[in-house]
């Protein structure tokens, strides 16, 4: 099976596909039975007829569904890396302890050497919202449910319980974003979505950075209506060094590091995807376009 490597694939990468896959022929031109690819620019798969398969190393699909000329007609399998949703579920357990315990605000106190004690809540008194019920965001839930805290998870397209959003946001501490981004969900943190947010909660954005309104939630920080952002991505990347996120009091920001793609699990599921194509087996994960994920 001819494979072709495209986009930010390094020599790891490399390496453990080649360990996963030894009988393929990993390609960097020409035509290909399959396509490995990771943030590809524009074009890349372009004057492929045989392709059985498009296989993201990215948990996100939105910029690859957005190249125009992308083969028609050929399977998107997305990665989904137990490794990778594992370490999210740290990244945003990390996320609401801190918000819930006051660390940012110890952090800040200590930058001005200020001794200052903050009330302390029980976890059972912190509402946790999670915006997305997929691998990654169920696995989120679940390792904050585990230390007490009372989760709830909500969904695009379909309330994860009976309560709508509104009534979600109002009632929750802290809200975690790990939404695929689609057509509906593009700019969902906006002025409105804040406005409906608890005075004094916080915003954990670990999803994708068109899912916010970046302007809005200054305003919201500034006016005090939120209480702290988490933020690991944006819609400029790197975020500028002039942006006002980078010295904002309120704002926490990460370079897009919340959940690395861990090389050595995920090349293992993407050779099973191969393997699966090349057999005409049925695929994981595999991208529905018109849903965008």
């Amino acid at each position: 099976m001819k494979v072709l490597l495209a986009g930010e694939i390094d020599a790891e990468w490399r390496r453990e596909l080649a360990a996963a896959m030894p009988e393929a022929t990993w390609l960097d031109a020409g035509e290909a039975d399959a396509a490995l690819v990771a943030n590809p620019p524009p074009g890349a798969l372009a004057g492929q007829p045989r392709l059985r398969l498009i296989q993201s190393l990215w948990a996100g699909v939105d910029r690859l569904l957005a190249d125009p000329t992308l083969p028609a007609g050929v399977p998107i399998a997305r990665m989904v890396d137990p490794a990778m949703s594992a370490a999210m579920a740290e990244t945003a357990l990390w996320a609401t302890l801190s918000l819930h315990r006051g660390f940012f605000a110890y952090a800040q106190a200590q930058r001005e050497a200020v001794w200052r004690v903050h009330a302390q809540r029980r976890a059972d008194e912190v509402g946790v919202l999670v915006l997305g019920q997929g691998e990654m965001g169920r696995a989120a839930a679940e390792r904050i449910a585990q230390q007490g805290y009372p989760v709830r998870g909500w969904r695009r397209s379909r309330r994860h319980d009976d309560t709508p959003l509104p009534a979600l946001l109002a009632d929750a501490a802290i809200v975690i974003n790990l939404l695929p981004l689609t057509a509906e969900t593009r700019g969902l943190l906006d002025a409105g979505f804040f406005a409906r947010m608890a005075p004094g909660s916080a915003i954990v954005n670990l999803g994708r950075g068109a899912h916010l309104v970046e302007a809005d939630l200054l305003d919201a920080l500034d006016r005090g209506h939120l209480r702290h952002a988490v933020l690991d991505v944006f819609q400029t990347e790197p975020l500028p060094a002039v942006h006002a996120f980078w010295r904002h009091p309120s704002v926490t920001v990460l370079p897009h590091a919340a959940a690395l793609t861990d090389a050595r699990s995920a090349s293992a599921g993407a050779a099973a995807n191969l393997r699966a194509a090349r057999d005409g087996r049925p695929l994981a994960h595999r991208v529905d376009r018109a849903r965008g994920y």
